[in-house]
């Protein structure tokens, strides 16, 4: 079993910038691959970013290549989602979840995070 909770999001203005944090507790948070999601209203939910175990390799989705970037750091059993250059079609419920290998695949992510809201105003 893994905890996982979100934190680092808000409202912010189309052009800007926020960095998320999930924080994992239970199981050794290096035996999992990362991933993170999100969903908006009437939407489902859509794969956004991913990291392997050591963190050597990352998978995005088209949307936000090049503007978002996931790091984790394994001494502090964290991931992170660094969001730029911000746009109000990225707003959504972001949710980070934890499985041992990476797909885009929502089903397959084995625990989930409650999420965090994030809202960007045009």
């Amino acid at each position: 079993q893994v905890q996982l909770v979100e934190s680092g999001g808000g409202l912010v203005q189309a052009g800007g910038s926020l960095r998320l944090s999930c924080a994992a507790s239970g199981r050794t948070f290096s035996v999992y691959s990362m991933g993170w999601f999100r969903q908006a209203p009437g939407k489902e939910r859509e794969f956004v970013a991913a990291i392997s175990r050591s963190g050597s390799t990352t998978y995005y989705a088209e949307s936000p290549k090049g503007r978002f970037t996931i790091s984790r750091d394994n001494a502090k059993n964290t991931v992170y989602l660094q969001m730029n250059s911000l746009k109000p079609e990225d707003t959504a419920v972001y949710l980070c979840a934890a499985r041992p290998g990476v797909t885009t695949t929502s089903d397959r992510w084995d625990y989930w995070g409650q999420g965090t809201q994030v809202t960007v105003s045009s």
